[in-house]
């Protein structure tokens, strides 16, 4: 809850580049126009707008950033191209797959162009090809736009994908490599 800005400290302080967020008294309007910027999160489930289609569940994300119209569309087409369900967007989320469903909602964390992305086992309802498609995209956002990637995974194909590997047993770190 900490590290995606849902929650503030108690005490103590957190920084994210040159924003600096301290506990109790933390602006709340101020942490939450951040976090729509900086801040991308992938679930475990989708959570997709049951009632609004795969492009709209996209633009949504763009939405509260003021994005709206053409420019809007624009970028949700072409993340929906990326993840390979661009033919899916005017499909709503109780006909797509659970695959389908899930690249849409990573596309949807991916639409602000976020500087920290939080995922929580992203890949777990993908086949092997997208994982690999998504875990490739993810490294790319890593080299080329230096977005940082704190990821949940039991997956061991892609503990090696990434810059540092925390490995965690009874809640306690048990490897930091």
């Amino acid at each position: 809850m900490l590290t995606g800005l849902l929650d503030v400290p108690t005490s103590g302080e957190i920084y994210f580049g040159e924003d600096t967020f301290s506990g109790p008294d933390t602006d709340l309007d101020s942490l939450r126009d951040f976090r729509r910027t900086h801040v991308g999160f992938v679930f475990q489930k989708p959570n997709l707008i049951p009632f609004l289609n795969a492009m709209q569940n996209v633009q949504v994300a763009l939405a509260v950033r003021g994005w709206r119209g053409l420019r809007a569309a624009t970028r949700a087409s072409s993340l929906l191209d990326r993840f390979g369900v661009g033919h899916r967007a005017n499909n709503r989320p109780a006909q797509l797959s659970g695959g389908e469903q899930q690249r849409i909602a990573i596309a949807r964390a991916l639409a602000n162009g976020p500087k920290l992305i939080l995922a929580d086992e992203p890949t777990a309802s993908l086949d092997t090809e997208n994982s690999g498609q998504v875990m490739q995209i993810f490294r790319e956002l890593v080299d080329r736009d230096s977005v940082s990637i704190c990821m949940v995974t039991h997956d061991p194909r892609w503990f090696d994908r990434f810059d540092r590997l925390v490995e965690l047993n009874d809640g306690r770190i048990v490897q930091d490599r």
